[in-house]
């Protein structure tokens, strides 16, 4: 059995709180129940190594404004829909947490290039997944917004245990 200290580190980013409600009102509707066990959330990384915890911990206490998020369209997965999003500045924030470790320590998921997306619904046949598509297509796009926070996830084999939330920063002007 894996050691708690030992379980990977899940990084997402938290959406505003206004968008963060409306992603996890989407995945309540739409996960399959046995499936929803964690919120809804955005991926930065998958797996970083337990060991790197300090480093990881220590870059995400840093200060840092809030990036945009753009929520785009709806894709389909096969068994599933996510949404599209852009985040300019959020690869320049995930390759600042690439820098503290060392590639061969990193899984081949987490060395892809980053295509960050909020899925909705996984784990449906492909019918239930088309279905979806086509009327979250017909939804009007939501405004961009900065994100809230970094936080890091402790993976426990299902369930996610909450390690550390960073706040970004405020005061960076969007409406530009």
């Amino acid at each position: 059995m894996q050691e708690t200290s030992e379980a990977p580190l899940i990084m997402t980013l938290e959406l505003a709180p206004e968008e963060q409600a409306w992603a996890q009102t989407q995945r309540d509707l739409y996960f399959p129940r046995e499936r929803n066990i964690v919120p809804a959330h955005v991926t930065l990384f998958h797996a970083l190594p337990a060991e790197y915890l300090t480093q990881v911990l220590t870059l995400m206490r840093q200060p840092r404004p809030a990036p945009l998020v753009q929520i785009g369209a709806p894709y389909l997965l096969g068994k599933g829909v996510a949404y599209r999003l852009s985040i300019p500045e959020g690869a320049a924030i995930r390759a600042s947490f690439c820098a503290l470790i060392p590639k061969d320590r990193m899984t081949r998921q987490d060395q892809a290039p980053w295509r960050p997306h909020l899925t909705v619904q996984n784990k449906v046949s492909p019918e239930q997944a088309r279905d979806l598509h086509h009327r979250l297509l017909a939804e009007p796009m939501r405004e961009a917004h900065p994100a809230a926070a970094l936080t890091l996830w402790r993976y426990l084999r299902g369930p996610w245990e909450q390690i550390e939330r960073a706040a970004f920063t405020p005061g960076r002007d969007h409406s530009a």
